[in-house]
């Protein structure tokens, strides 16, 4: 408990975030539309894997984009076991189109510190409609640095972190790394094949207290998931699917073999 509020003053002045989302349509499998704690519409796309009580991966998009950039992604997931949400936070666009419906209903795309009631109402999806299952957050580029206060917020509700080129994108240019201080549970960081990318990372990594986190970076990578994507990534999406597996795997282990 204390550790929440510690965490929630930390995160002192981002709005609703901590209002309680009303879920609109619950169910596995198919579009799915939620209503954020403060009353934002958010429009999503659930997976069914192949048990209620495998894990629950919420998948939140970069910046410009849309549940669309996990189209190829969320399927590859799925086979691997897992149940998945992808939604379209309240900042996005038509980067894979179609476009961001949340933006669209909403007519504008916000800023990016606001999406966090998105994620609480994704993460109250996920718990009502998979009632015990653990839930892992992933997350690109903004939403790769929003995970991790997210996950602050949630420690008790949030089992895994994977994190696809985070970055000191908000307004408090420290608060990704203060955010993954209070992150203890296994953390994934994967990067672009960029050196500035890489060193951003790094710096969030080494704040991240878990026992089990990995910091890789690829041969070949590009920006947030879209490195897993074949079209957009055609010489390195092999590269970081074996990577992002391995770690998935790692969790299917006993706590005390992380």
């Amino acid at each position: 408990m204390l550790a929440t509020l510690t965490m929630l003053a930390l995160l002192g002045g981002l709005g609703s975030i901590g209002a309680v989302p009303k879920l609109a349509t619950p169910g596995p499998g198919g579009p799915v539309m939620l209503v954020a704690g403060d009353g934002v519409q958010i429009y999503g796309a659930s997976y069914a894997g192949p048990s209620p009580m495998a894990p629950v991966i919420l998948l939140f998009h970069q910046a410009d984009s849309s549940k669309n950039e996990y189209a190829p992604i969320a399927p590859e997931l799925v086979k691997l076991g897992y149940n998945v949400l992808a939604i379209d936070q309240r900042s996005g666009g038509d980067m894979y189109p179609p476009t961001n419906e949340t933006v669209q209903h909403l007519g504008r795309s916000a800023d990016y510190i606001d999406v966090l009631p998105d994620m609480d109402a994704a993460l109250a999806w996920a718990q009502k409609t998979y009632p015990g299952a653990p839930v892992y957050a992933w997350g690109s580029s903004y939403s790769a640095a929003l995970v991790f206060a997210f996950a602050a917020k949630h420690p008790l509700e949030i089992a895994a972190v994977l994190s696809f080129s985070p970055g000191e994108y908000l307004p408090d240019k420290h608060l990704v790394k203060k955010a993954a201080r209070h992150v203890r549970v296994p953390v994934f960081i994967d990067s672009a094949s960029d050196p500035s990318e890489e060193q951003q990372a790094r710096a969030i990594f080494n704040a991240v207290r878990s026992r089990v986190k990995v910091d890789y970076v690829p041969k070949n990578g590009v920006h947030g998931s879209s490195t897993l994507r074949p079209d957009r990534d055609p010489d390195g999406a092999n590269e970081n699917w074996a990577a992002v597996t391995a770690f998935l795997e790692q969790l299917k282990q006993p706590a005390s073999q992380h």
